[in-house]
Parts: C-alpha cells; structure tokens; sequence
C-alpha cells in the first residue's frame, strides 16, 4: 500500500503549487487552481505548503500530495515540517506523502531527526516520508533513517550548500546522490526548464519536482525582464 505513491509519480513530473504570506498569489484556492492547471497539464502530483491548501487542493484535484508546512522557529534553520506539530496538522488532510527538513542541522525543540521519524513512524506507520536534503551525507542519513525517498530539495539553501545550482555540471550531485542511496531520488531544486527536468529522468531520478519555473509567475516574468535587459 505504501508503494503506491511512489509507483505512481515514478518517471514523471510532480509540480509544486506554493505561495507564501509575501507573495501575490498567496491563497488557498489560488493554489487549488494551479493545482487544477496543472494536473491538466499532465503532472502526477503535487507539492504542497499548509495544511489549508493541502485541504483546498485535495478537494480540486485527484492527485497525491507531498505536503509540507513551512514554519519559522526561533534558533534553529529549520522550516520544512520541523517537528512533530507539523506532522500532525497535516495528517488532518491525510496526505499520501509528507516531507521534512532532513538535513543535519538543530532542530526546534528536544526531538532531533532520528527521534522525530520514529515518532512519525509509530504514529503515522502508513505514511510515506521525503527527506529534503542539501548534502550527500544528509542523503545517506536520510536513507538509513528509513526515508521512503530522498529529494534534493535543499541543495543550494543551506549554509553548507548556499548559491550551489543543481543542474551545475550537468547535475553532479544528483549523480552523486542516485550512486550513493539505494531509495528513490527525488530530483527537486531550481529545475528551471522542461530539458533539465527530461535529464534529471534520464539520469536516473525517480521523479522530479518543478516548483517556481511553473507556479511563480513573479519569478517567471523577473527572468524575462534579466533577460530583456
């Protein structure tokens, strides 16, 4: 039952449909429509930020959802479903994937990572889980905490990983992912074309992620105008 998910996006594309506070399409039922666009458009999931638009999304659209809750905490780098309150809130909308933070960075509050996936492990044992990672150690970290997946999410975001490009050499890391871990790789992170997103398949990613290069019109128009310029 829990492969089922993963069969489903395996080799196709999974389209993020996020829009926070700052944003102009900030909106539960903005976010169901690109998720509506999207499905039409051929994408196998989504990926999905809050639990109200997992909610509104999951009511627009039969398609499975990796769902996220983005969450600022004092102290810690974290945001990505940081602890086990975000797990839950999330659970209300049952989705058929959540991801979190994977990286080797403190955690808010007492529950560090080993500790927090078995504690979603026992409560959720149904669950699909997604590491975002940034680094090849966090990948097999993830891998060996049981992960169902592994995403490149972060590579780039992070401290360690800042201004790093995931196509950089014709995506050397995601390379040194996919020959490292034995889970599904998720490609995900400034996959910025329908050419690098063909290649990440090629190489052998189970699936890839593309976000801002489809949902973030603001991002699509500033590169147009660089360009332009």
């Amino acid at each position: 039952m829990k492969a089922t998910m993963l069969e489903h996006i395996q080799g196709k594309l999974v389209v993020s449909c996020q829009a926070l506070e700052d944003e102009p399409l900030h909106s539960p039922y903005i976010m169901s429509r690109m998720a509506l666009a999207a499905m039409q458009g051929g994408a196998a999931a989504i990926r999905a930020n809050s639990l109200v638009d997992v909610q509104q999304i999951k009511q627009t659209v039969d398609l499975p959802i990796i769902a996220i809750i983005k969450r600022d905490y004092p102290g810690s780098d974290v945001y990505i479903t940081a602890t086990l309150k975000e797990v839950d809130e999330l659970m209300a909308a049952s989705p058929a994937m959540i991801a979190l933070d994977a990286t080797q960075h403190q955690r808010p509050g007492e529950m560090q990572l080993p500790q927090l996936v078995a504690a979603i492990r026992q409560r959720y044992p149904q669950l699909l889980l997604m590491a975002d990672i940034a680094t090849l150690d966090e990948a097999q970290q993830a891998a060996a905490l049981g992960f169902d997946c592994v995403g490149t999410t972060l590579h780039g975001y992070t401290t360690e990983t800042q201004g790093a490009y995931l196509p950089a050499n014709d995506f050397h890391f995601l390379r040194e992912v996919l020959a490292t871990v034995k889970v599904p790789v998720i490609a995900e992170g400034n996959v910025e074309t329908p050419e690098m997103a063909a290649q990440c398949l090629k190489l052998g990613a189970h699936a890839v992620v593309v976000g801002g290069a489809i949902t973030r019109p603001q991002q699509i128009t500033q590169r147009f105008v660089d360009a332009i310029r």
